[in-house]
């Protein structure tokens, strides 16, 4: 990526901050929900000072809840250690427009300590690491993320005064490919498309959904950081955009008992040429790399599920017959399992069918590369392939709870090995949080259960 080019570049910016159609400067980081944190700077303060120098942020912002309320548990930060500043250096990679705000620009930060060290817990990070990895291999990770949401003709304000009860979808109806129900809302996807590319993303395609409402536009394939920013910007423009709609859309992965909002990941490795090192002549095209790499995958699927599905909600997608994964296994263009080799030759990859809208695409991509790297250096072969249905055949499922996925994560020797102690610990603390908030609310489900009949 040092060679790439920007969307934007520094000395575009300064003519354009010059000339008063740049005005404010977005620097921001990904917490460990995904979610884009940080500042709005006035141009030109940015670019006298924050540009070389970078700013600060209070470290809490990787210790706290969905909610932003501050817990306990973390070990980066907390009441007792004063909850200080990390510091947020700008990838001038990233710098790009943002169309849909007026006059403005945006860039990614890596998060580091005031001594110049990594902030290793932090998202971005940890993919860095694991990228770091797979490049003393001698290869580089290229991935697709297809980020499915549900639109709403409610405004959010409107969802939240509802508590979000008996909202109206977009579509009444299942439009899965259908050409009509995309151009019922043709104007917002078109906007959003067109906003996207105007910041440097590269948009393939948009599609209708089986829930009422669900929708996916779908990005060109990329370099693993590259993919996974523009996943971050992406979701949090699509929000921006349908707020000024006066719309709302939800990437959360189960919204109701319907269809569940996924988002497979595909991934594929190049060499230093840029020959892709999954294809080859083994049974179905793969080579050697390809074949330890996708039973790394197996083998670390269930520990590494807290990185794929890393909330609550998340785990009631894991239904039969729904098109999202119960089973540990893989097969050839088979959406019934969890992993699903498609393409061949240059194009030959897998899906990892596991996270729904609500992933982390940093974390996610780095257990894959994790899991993969595992399957390399530990030479592991991999199983025949599921050719049947995976959800009635006999294979380990993947983890039905938050828990369950937690528990696995703690005590699991792979994770430790590739993430290190510090970060195992720090996201079991995530998933700790959420279980107890959970335990001690009330839900509607109960109400309805028990309010007269119990």
């Amino acid at each position: 990526m040092a060679d790439r080019k920007p969307p934007l570049g520094v000395e575009e910016l300064r003519a354009l901050v010059a000339s008063g159609e740049i005005d404010t400067v977005v620097l921001a980081f990904p917490d460990m929900q995904g979610r884009l944190q940080g500042k709005r700077f006035a141009a030109p303060f940015f670019l006298d000072e924050v540009l070389e120098h970078g700013t600060e942020g209070c470290n809490y912002l990787l210790a706290v809840d969905v909610e932003l309320n501050t817990v306990d548990g973390y070990d980066m930060s907390s009441w007792a250690k004063g909850y200080g500043d990390f510091a947020m250096r700008p990838d001038l990679s990233t710098l790009r427009r943002v169309p849909w705000n007026e006059g403005t620009a945006m860039l990614v930060a890596d998060l580091t300590w005031n001594d110049g060290s990594p902030v290793v817990a932090a998202p971005r990070q940890i993919l860095r690491r694991q990228l770091e990895r797979l490049a003393a291999h001698g290869y580089t990770a290229h991935v697709g993320t297809e980020l499915e949401f549900i639109v709403f003709k409610d405004t959010y304000e409107q969802a939240w005064n509802a508590d979000y009860r008996d909202l109206t979808p977009a579509n009444q109806y299942n439009i899965d490919y259908s050409i009509l129900g995309t151009g019922r809302i043709e104007p917002l996807l078109r906007r959003i498309r067109n906003e996207m590319a105007a910041a440097g993303l590269t948009v393939e395609s948009a599609k209708g959904e089986c829930n009422p409402g669900q929708h996916e536009i779908a990005f060109k394939y990329d370099e693993a950081l590259v993919t996974c920013d523009q996943h971050a910007i992406y979701k949090t423009g699509a929000k921006e955009i349908a707020s000024q709609e006066g719309v709302s859309l939800t990437f959360m992965a189960k919204y109701n008992e319907r269809e569940g909002n996924s988002c497979h990941i595909h991934l594929s490795l190049q060499d230093a040429d840029g020959r892709n090192v999954m294809a080859g002549d083994g049974p179905g095209g793969m080579s050697p790399v390809m074949r330890h790499f996708l039973a790394g995958q197996l083998a670390a699927l269930r520990d590494f599920s807290l990185l794929y599905a890393p909330n609550i909600n998340s785990y009631k997608r894991f239904q039969p017959g729904s098109f999202a994964p119960t089973a540990v296994a893989w097969g050839y263009d088979n959406r019934t399992c969890s992993l699903r080799v498609v393409g061949h030759g240059r194009s030959m990859r897998f899906e990892n069918r596991l996270p729904g809208g609500d992933v982390n695409p940093y974390l996610a991509v780095a257990g894959l590369i994790a899991a993969g790297l595992y399957g390399i250096e530990q030479e592991l072969e991999l199983p025949e392939p599921c050719d049947g249905n995976a959800y009635t055949a006999d294979y380990a499922h993947v983890p039905t709870t938050l828990r369950e996925a937690a528990e696995l994560w703690e005590t699991s020797p792979i994770a430790k090995a590739a993430f290190g102690d510090e970060v195992v610990a720090h996201y079991r603390n995530m998933a700790r949080v959420e279980l107890e908030a959970f335990d001690a609310a009330v839900t509607d489900w109960e109400l309805r259960r028990s309010f007269e009949r119990m």
